[in-house]
């Protein structure tokens, strides 16, 4: 049997996918919430498994045309660079400055860095995505978000 580019990425993504399994049922379980915080690991852990078994048996016709597709220039390389530096400032900072006002942030610089350049749509995007984002789990489904800063 041949190994192609998506057999073999559908390896690793099984790999993920179960690594990511095995995290989210040692995650603790609390008594008095409605919705546990295992719930959401564990349905997107199953989903990428799944579509990582998808993807081992789709069909892969290695053309030239993809190859030629799979060179990633370098400009987008530091691009993603730069988000992946993003994504760990975030990490590292939203237990201090909270879900809100970090989530915004990110959202914000990241649009500015993949290229869109309107400020007011960007800003609003941001805001109201973190705000519903954190009311809805805070609120309707009891899972506590970081507040930070925020009094609330």
């Amino acid at each position: 049997m041949k190994v192609t580019v998506n057999k073999g990425i559908s390896i690793v993504l099984m790999l993920v996918a179960v690594t990511y399994l095995i995290m989210s049922f040692l995650l603790p379980e609390y008594p008095f919430v409605p919705v546990d915080a295992d719930l959401i690991p564990k349905i997107l852990g199953f989903c990428l498994l799944i579509l990582s078994f998808c993807f081992f048996f789709s069909k892969d016709l290695d053309t030239e045309e993809q190859k030629a597709k799979r060179v990633i220039p370098r400009k987008e390389v530091l691009m993603l660079l730069a988000i992946m530096g993003l994504i760990l400032i975030y990490i590292t900072f939203l237990e201090v400055a909270g879900f809100i006002i970090m989530t915004t942030a990110f959202i914000i610089v990241c649009s500015r860095v993949l290229g869109y350049k309107k400020w007011v749509p960007n800003i609003l995007t941001a805001i109201v995505f973190s705000g519903s984002a954190y009311s809805l789990f805070n609120y309707a489904l009891s899972i506590r978000l970081p507040a930070g800063i925020l009094p609330f």
